[in-house]
């Protein structure tokens, strides 16, 4: 038997009957990915990539605890999983013990698929959207566009299997879509992005068409200071804010005191208001079109993760409500360090305001601002505060009257996405988005536009 020919399910249930630890669990991801890149106006490269990636856990209790040994290889064959095994419990025997030690899950109702084939993705994904791209480089090179960027979309059948019974399995469709317009001088530049499960609700037009206009307000520059300047933040920069912020919300090192969550004196500040407006930060591994892994999938331990916690249930979580902070990230080893809830984070992102206006209606009632299109290398600065720093990117806009008059300066910013939220007043409609940032990690988010009246503008960037 090889990598590829082997059945997830099997290569699961074999490596289970090798181990010879006092606990096991075995995490089977079977990967695919179709993508397409372009560069002025014109496809560049395209593939297929298929690949297995095996992480076997194993749990030795000891005279002080329980120790886990962890380790992943891709391509596993038949030969070489009974070693893969026995490097995990040599690693777990030469371990101190774990911190995060917790009994192994149990319970549950086994995945009806989990033992059919793994889903994979092709180049078919892009069968309705390729032909659309070509159009939209038709219609940049006539309006005097250039056009780069990529299409990736990627399918991730993943099978979790513990020695106390488990047989869990969960399919990942994950596609984002960056698109960049540039001047044939590449003095002016713009940029859009897209996530989406299947490539069936993105639509090259309709970004293209979006960028020409950033570009046509391009053709004029305006030199602005630095400073604090009412800033309408486009959903995908509140994603980037938002997804370090849930980073960032551990239950254990807020109670511990290290974070921007924890209250002076001790404790967290759980029920502590944080937004004027009824802001709304969730997950939901069932949110229509932002689905993700409804169970725990850790091949590492660290923060608020722990492979203890592989296959524990992921629910629906508030984690602000109305504007209120109601839940930290917590594992159940942090659940009994803390007394906090057991809430695990799921692999999604949403954040409801309550409003309905789309972030052109907000332009509109803009008596003067900036409107940006997105963020990029953001730093932490302080953990205290979250205070991060970053810069804009591909296109800061001076708004007046209502109406967009040019393109302005880049800058450096300098805000913590809690004080963000905090001096927020008015919250557009949500909707799904790209974070710019992290998309490489994280990209199942849906946000509104954020109006803030006093972004700090630390200073001046040079970047476009």
């Amino acid at each position: 038997m090889s990598a590829r020919t082997d059945k997830p399910h099997e290569v699961v249930e074999r490596a289970l009957e090798l181990s010879r630890a006092d606990g096991c669990v075995v995490i089977a991801d079977e990967r695919s990915t179709a993508n397409l890149r372009w560069a002025g106006n014109a496809l560049t490269t395209n593939g297929v990539t298929r690949g297995r990636t095996l992480t076997v856990i194993a749990t030795v209790d000891g005279k002080e605890g329980t120790a886990a040994g962890v380790v992943s290889r891709s391509a596993v064959t038949a030969d070489e999983l009974e070693p893969l095994v026995r490097a995990a419990e040599a690693a777990a025997r030469g371990a101190a013990p774990a911190e995060d030690a917790q009994p192994l899950v149990t319970g549950g109702t086994p995945s009806p698929e989990f033992t059919e084939a793994p889903v994979e993705t092709s180049s078919a994904v892009f069968a309705d959207f390729a032909p659309a791209l070509g159009e939209a480089f038709a219609r940049a090179r006539a309006g005097g566009r250039e056009l780069y960027g990529f299409a990736n979309h990627e399918l991730v059948s993943t099978y979790l299997g513990t020695s106390t019974g488990l047989r869990l399995r969960h399919d990942q469709p994950d596609g984002t879509l960056e698109l960049n317009a540039k001047s044939p001088d590449r003095t002016r530049s713009a940029w859009a992005g897209r996530s989406t499960r299947d490539f069936k609700d993105v639509d090259p037009a309709a970004l293209d068409a979006e960028l020409a206009v950033r570009l046509g307000w391009a053709e004029r520059r305006i030199d602005l200071p630095a400073g604090r300047y009412e800033t309408l933040l486009p959903p995908t920069a509140v994603a980037d804010l938002m997804i370090y912020q849930l980073w960032s919300s551990s239950g254990r090192d807020a109670a511990e005191g290290r974070t921007v969550f924890s209250k002076p004196g001790g404790g967290t500040r759980l029920g502590e208001r944080l937004a004027g407006l009824p802001l709304t930060l969730r997950s939901d591994p069932d949110e229509p079109g932002l689905e993700s892994a409804p169970f725990v999938v850790a091949h590492s331990s660290g923060g608020d993760r722990s492979v203890f916690d592989n296959g524990l249930p992921i629910r629906a979580t508030e984690w602000i409500s109305g504007g209120e902070l109601k839940q930290l990230t917590t594992s159940r080893h942090g659940a009994a360090l803390t007394g906090l809830p057991v809430a695990p984070g799921a692999d999604n992102l949403i954040l409801d305001g309550g409003g309905d206006r789309s972030l052109e209606d907000m332009v509109a009632s803009t008596t003067r601002g900036l409107l940006l299109t997105c963020l990029w290398y953001i730093r932490e600065v302080d953990p205290a505060t979250l205070l991060l720093t970053g810069l804009t990117r591909d296109g800061v806009y001076l708004v007046e009257d209502g109406e967009v008059v040019g393109e302005v300066t880049n800058f450096r910013f300098n805000e913590s996405p809690v004080d963000v939220l905090g001096r927020a007043t008015e919250a557009g409609r949500t909707e799904k988005t790209l974070p710019r940032e992290w998309s490489d990690w994280f990209t199942r988010s849906a946000m509104p536009a954020l109006r803030v009246p006093d972004f700090n503008m630390s200073s001046v960037s040079q970047g476009v």
